[in-house]
């Protein structure tokens, strides 16, 4: 026996139907994502691969780095550029907590691009900024991977 007027019925039902449709908008465009990686708290020592690309900035190439004491302990260049930079100036290397504070900083600025994707366990995956879209050369992108938490 369903106890439930066929007009409720189909009111609920179009309202389930609105949330879906309106829940992809907003400033973000990811917010469960978004949600997920708020969650994620960076731990204070972790090792992760960094691929740095898109625009003219001194911070290109392909990284490992380790982190303790939530600081850079050890940078390694895996590929040319990223070798020139850790030899020249390797507190630029950056921590994943260094990505997520650029992130928030381009969104407090209104980019017009700044974009985030994080893993099943909330660390991001990816950040993509674009601080003017008609502008050339002033985007990033990092690619993070293999992440991993150091065994404490």
């Amino acid at each position: 026996m369903n106890l439930v007027p066929p007009r409720a019925r189909a009111a609920a039902v179009l309202c389930v139907a609105l949330l879906l449709t309106t829940a992809g908008c907003g400033d973000d465009g990811d917010a469960p994502a978004a949600s997920v990686g708020r969650e994620w708290k960076e731990p204070a020592a972790y090792t992760y691969t960094l691929e740095s690309t898109l625009g003219e900035r001194s911070l290109l190439g392909r990284f490992r780095v380790a982190v303790r004491d939530g600081e850079v302990a050890e940078a390694e260049g895996l590929d040319d550029s990223a070798r020139r930079l850790v030899e020249r100036s390797p507190d630029q290397v950056p921590t994943i907590g260094d990505l997520l504070a650029e992130l928030e900083g381009a969104r407090e600025e209104d980019a017009d691009k700044a974009e985030v994707e994080y893993a099943a366990d909330g660390h991001p995956e990816r950040i993509t900024l674009d601080w003017e879209e008609n502008a050339t050369d002033d985007e990033a992108l990092y690619v993070i991977s293999d992440y991993a938490p150091a065994a404490g």
